[in-house]
């Protein structure tokens, strides 16, 4: 829609049979780039459901989705361990009890790739 003054400027392509007739429609969004030093080794995404007849609509998600293995567990599992404070956050530092995880996101999932063990024990208690 060109020149809209309220509401979103984006259309569905095709028409609107498409609209009508979906189960399900989901707005996918890039947040951000993962790198490792200067390879990007995948992207930070927000997903959400803009249209939903089989259950309750306009959730939200956010996860990284890693080029050479899809969505990261490692990153689930820190994102509800910092929500439930089971993981402290000391500004960019992440910490689990007396273990360091790591400066930032990145290094603390690689530390938990690394330590299966911890990831374990977070993913018990995130359950």
């Amino acid at each position: 829609k060109i020149g809209v003054m309220f509401g979103s400027p984006e259309t569905t392509p095709g028409g609107r049979a498409l609209k009508f007739y979906s189960s399900v429609r989901i707005d996918v969004r890039k947040i951000s780039t993962l790198k490792e030093g200067e390879n990007t080794i995948g992207i930070r995404m927000r997903v959400k459901i803009v249209k939903n007849k089989i259950a309750p609509p306009f959730r939200q998600a956010e996860f990284d989705m890693l080029a050479e293995e899809g969505i990261s567990l490692e990153g689930d599992v820190i994102d509800l361990a910092i929500e439930d404070r089971i993981i402290d956050r000391t500004g960019s530092w992440l910490s689990y009890g007396e273990v360091k995880l790591g400066q930032g996101r990145d290094k603390a999932r690689v530390f938990l790739k690394e330590n299966p063990h911890i990831l374990d024990e977070l993913l018990e208690k995130v359950k």
